[in-house]
């Protein structure tokens, strides 16, 4: 089998390139110029290309089995939302189009949790919670949800599109970091004194990589899957790292209303004057008012995806940063992962 993926270089798309080389796939990976290509596997055919102009890697697409599209602009701020859309939107709509003119069977979409309904009261959510655009708080979320929106509508268009929803990934080649891999790394040098009351499900990236490659197989077209671990509060999730590092956990809970202010404040000061990214957003505290616990019941019934304890893919994760070098070497860690 022949695959294309994009966002290979990416935390996801990695694991998903080196899974599908292991069980004997050839691939296509799309980089960008300026793409760090160590995590893709010696045997990826590499094509250079940008989601915001994907005529410039059409012909790449001729003669895969699949298209994986796993990249997006993955950020809580960016100083110009009009390259999110560009990205995320407008290049999922444009690389659905090339597949299908390359004629290309199957496209596996991976969108994201972010385009769920989710409550403030904790209520667990699935495929068929109501949610509409309203729902959807910052650029990063409304791109998404309206990339998905594109993947759906070629659906019913009739192309072979599955939608595939992570949850939040943890473990090891978190490169860039994500904005939940940053979480780890400043608890790692103890930057972070204090938690909101929020709540996230997370996830092995392992059995993320493994969901792809069964959707391309088995996955049922204008579908979408929530691929799932375990619904943990903030402060559950900080326990746990502290039971692995030996760092201890914070205690101080921080209510929204002063969380808000900071994150005001740091975008501010930090994104708008400074021209740099802010450690804190408004819309990340904005969705941290909704606790993101979802099920994966859908998943596991149609792929076989197995709901995994996160604690071997938190160790994973923070064995990787420090070997690393993204936080210091820890004492009670042992054997890190290369």
């Amino acid at each position: 089998m022949k695959l294309f993926i994009t966002g290979a270089t990416g935390f996801v798309g990695s694991h998903v390139a080196r899974l599908a080389v292991e069980e004997g796939a050839r691939i296509v990976c799309l980089a960008r110029a300026s793409s760090v290509l160590a995590h893709l596997p010696k045997e990826a055919e590499v094509v250079q290309g940008d989601l915001r102009a994907p005529e410039g890697f059409a012909a790449a697409l001729r003669g895969c089995d699949a298209l994986i599209h796993v990249a997006a602009d993955y950020r809580l701020w960016v100083p110009d939302p009009a390259d999110m859309y560009k990205a995320n939107v407008d290049g999922t709509r444009e690389l659905l189009r090339l597949a299908r003119e390359a004629g290309v069977p199957r496209v596996v979409y991976t969108s994201s949790v972010a385009t769920m309904g989710f409550k403030i009261d904790g209520t667990i959510v699935d495929e068929a919670t109501p949610v509409s655009e309203a729902d959807m708080i910052g650029h990063y979320k409304r791109s998404k949800w309206l990339a998905e929106q594109e993947a759906m509508a070629a659906a019913r268009a009739g192309q072979q599109v599955m939608v595939l929803n992570p949850t939040t990934p943890i473990g090891s080649h978190d490169s860039k970091p994500t904005p939940t891999g940053r979480i780890l790394v400043d608890f790692l040098n103890k930057n972070f004194p204090a938690y909101v009351d929020t709540g996230l499900n997370l996830v092995d990236v392992r059995e993320i990589a493994r969901a792809h490659l069964v959707a391309v197989e088995r996955g049922t077209p204008g579908e979408r899957y929530i691929l799932g671990g375990e619904n943990l509060t903030l402060k559950q999730i900080l326990d746990r790292l502290a039971a692995i590092t030996g760092l201890p956990s914070p205690t101080m809970k921080v209510p929204h209303a002063v969380a808000m202010a900071f994150a005001f404040f740091d975008e501010n000061v930090t994104g708008k004057l400074r021209g740099k990214e802010p450690r804190a957003t408004v819309e990340a505290v904005r969705m941290g008012k909704k606790m993101m616990f979802a099920s994966s019941a859908k998943a596991e019934r149609e792929l076989g995806f197995r709901v995994l304890l996160v604690n071997e893919a938190l160790r994973a994760a923070v064995e990787w940063f420090v070997a690393n070098g993204y936080a210091p070497v820890l004492s009670a860690m042992t054997s890190p992962v290369s």
